[in-house]
């Protein structure tokens, strides 16, 4: 079938299988490195939990058949093995009837942690990895031309990525339809990079510029991407751009990498003027062209879903319709906070408590915490517990499940949640009490910066959480995870009561409580602000 393939797009179809075979690689080394501490046997939101109250069909994968740390740990360090071979060429290297089982087997490995990662794999860029995986099962290898059905496939999935996020932003905040919401994001995201404090003190008329461009690129532009060469692959190019200008304003893990990716499926490398030239193919066999056509077909009918959507006023951001998380639903940032809201942890090893007891701050390896540390670049890497310390400071629901699972672990020097960290102050043995307190973020401006060399300033707000010892956590049910470094020992620490946290806690942007103490040291760019 002469409409089937399509030779001229080889180097495009080597470039997105490799480059997402090393996105693969990361997703497999993070969740290798970070597992324990986050839903191991022991961890803040245990697989097993998990698995014993949600069935196989709900949540498909290999957990439901067998868990313990160790073969969670064989299974994310399989998939990197093998995701590290096939980005080397290993798909290239066997026969085709052989490559597709190889993307299969990747394809299962990462939807079997998924779909027991609960909150810590509950974003968007999870089940784009999964769907990309499972279409680039099917563009074949080396022995056969691209098929043509498959790169169109990924251009409509490119195109879901891209419409959904304008469509979401269009009909959310107020501030993307006067656009302003530039003004804020670059200070308020989830993660900001090392060049975001530069992005947010660009001049107003360019942050509207970039507003508008953004409408123009998600709204207008992805329509090109279904139009026929050459304007496919220049609207792929404006997107390319556009990904490239997001991945240097912050951290959005593999969002902006993958979408690069998997927008080169629809660049035809001649159209743009490079010197590649059509490889000879052998023959595509029937069997192949049938999968192809039968996967075709699939993804049309589950396209109704997203399709139905986008186009609904009460559009949804980021949406799996089946456990499989095959043609998904997608969109970010449909709201834009105007204020940055930091939790910060603090810890004491004293054993009473008085207004004159130093605290000392942990330190995230991404999320702000220090005043005077420029935020770094991780983006592709993803900082799972640094993404959702922001969600903890947006309201305490987001982190009523693991927050104080969090505490006890600190509170027990559990070494798994301590690796999570970039500065433990208590490395000799474990605080005796935590405390954890609401900040108010902002950039600091030139002057300040020249003055006090901060790149951040924040003022108290509120208590979060008021200082829990681990006889307070017993009280109420939480315990260390076996293996802790504290006095006290036990499995598991159950999700916390909304009750408790009540008590304990306070709801953001509130100024109540008791002032939090000077001792802990306001360093520069830092202010106290009293309570009312």
């Amino acid at each position: 079938m002469d409409w089937f393939a399509a030779p001229d797009y080889w180097l495009s179809r080597l470039l997105v299988q490799r480059l997402l075979a090393a996105l693969y690689l990361i997703g497999f080394l993070a969740a290798a490195a970070q597992f324990r501490a986050l839903i191991g046997a022991e961890g803040m939101l245990p697989v097993p939990r998990f698995t014993a109250r949600v069935p196989f069909r709900r949540a498909p994968g290999l957990f439901h058949l067998h868990y313990s740390d160790r073969f969670f740990a064989a299974v994310a360090w399989s998939g990197a093995a093998l995701a590290a071979a096939v980005a080397a060429g290993l798909g290239d290297a066997v026969p085709l009837w052989a490559s597709i089982p190889l993307w299969a087997v990747l394809w299962v490995l990462y939807l079997s942690i998924v779909n027991v990662g609960q909150t810590w794999y509950s974003f968007g860029w999870e089940s784009l990895l999964l769907e990309a995986g499972f279409l680039a099962a099917f563009l074949g290898n080396a022995d056969t031309a691209p098929p043509a059905p498959v790169l169109w496939l990924m251009r409509w999935l490119v195109f879901r990525v891209e419409f959904g996020a304008g469509l979401i932003k269009l009909r959310g905040d107020s501030c993307w339809r006067d656009l302003t919401c530039l003004r804020y994001h670059h200070e308020t995201q989830p993660m900001p990079g090392p060049l975001s404090w530069f992005f947010h003190h660009l001049p107003d008329p360019l942050h509207r510029v970039e507003a508008a461009a953004n409408h123009f690129v998600q709204l207008v532009v992805p329509v090109g991407l279904l139009l026929p060469q050459p304007v496919a692959s220049y609207a792929a190019c404006a997107v390319l751009v556009t990904q490239l200008w997001l991945v240097a304003s912050g951290n959005f893990a593999w969002l902006n990498w993958l979408t690069i990716v998997l927008v080169l499926a629809a660049v035809e490398p001649a159209r743009l003027g490079l010197p590649v030239h059509a490889r000879d193919h052998p023959g595509t066999p029937v069997w192949y062209e049938a999968l192809v056509i039968a996967l075709t077909a699939v993804v049309v009918v589950l396209s109704y879903w997203p399709v139905r959507n986008m186009i609904s006023r009460g559009q949804a951001m980021n949406r799996s319709f089946n456990r499989l998380h095959l043609v998904n639903t997608y969109g970010a940032f449909g709201s834009i906070n105007r204020l940055r809201q930091e939790v910060v942890v603090e810890g004491t090893d004293e054993t009473v408590l008085t207004p004159h007891t130093v605290w000392r701050e942990y330190g995230f390896k991404g999320k702000p915490g220090d005043v005077r540390r420029l935020p770094r670049q991780f983006a592709p890497y993803h900082l799972r517990l640094d993404w959702l310390m922001w969600f903890a400071g947006i309201s305490p629901a987001y982190a009523r499940p693991w927050f104080l699972p969090f505490v006890a672990r600190l509170l027990s020097g559990d070494r798994a949640t301590l690796r999570l960290l970039r500065h433990n102050p208590f490395p000799d043995a474990p605080p005796t009490h935590v405390r954890a307190t609401l900040y108010l973020y902002r950039f600091t401006d030139w002057r300040e910066l020249r003055e006090t060399g901060a790149w951040w300033h924040r003022i108290a707000l509120s208590e979060y959480l008021a200082p829990v010892d681990l006889r307070a956590l017993g009280r109420a049910g939480f315990r260390p995870p076996l293996g802790g470094r504290g006095p006290a020992q036990g499995r598991g620490v159950r999700e916390v009561p909304l009750e408790w946290f009540r008590r304990h806690g306070r709801r953001t942007g509130r100024r109540t409580g008791p002032r939090p103490d000077r001792r802990s040291g306001p360093s520069a760019g830092e202010e106290r602000e009293e309570p009312r």
